[in-house]
């Protein structure tokens, strides 16, 4: 598989369970994880478990029908670029958001070493409070 055809199984899969089931293959223990500042979720995790914990746990249990629907790739040697928007109403407030993001993976050897989020993290903060 290229890298581009990696990060797409994290995100085509034919349901979520499938995106997750990818995501944990292709990610190790040295993956450094960056949910961007001012995100709710934001900081720097290291291994699937930080990242399951501290990211994905928390989106399946604040949020309903929480998205990322992407929009296209880029793909340049070892970096893929995924672009497109987030959405999702909070179950706290009942606020529904959607915001424009972008996510930078880096590979090496068919695994990824690093994520990163780029995100207007204020309409989701917003839909939160």
């Amino acid at each position: 598989m290229t890298n581009l055809d990696i990060i797409k199984s994290t995100y085509e899969g034919k349901t979520s369970e499938d995106n997750g089931k990818n995501l944990k293959r292709y990610i190790s223990n040295e993956t450094r994880w960056t949910e961007a500042a001012g995100f709710p979720y934001a900081g720097t995790y290291q291994g699937f478990d930080e990242i399951e914990k501290n990211v994905f746990a928390r989106l399946s249990t604040e949020w309903i029908d929480y998205n990322f629907a992407v929009e296209d790739y880029v793909a340049a040697g070892n970096k893929v670029f995924a672009y497109g928007t987030y959405s999702g109403t909070n179950k706290a407030t009942g606020r529904y958001f959607k915001a424009r993001v972008a996510h930078l993976w880096t590979l090496k050897d068919g695994k990824v070493i690093s994520f990163e989020q780029f995100v207007d993290s204020k309409t989701v903060y917003d839909a939160m409070v």
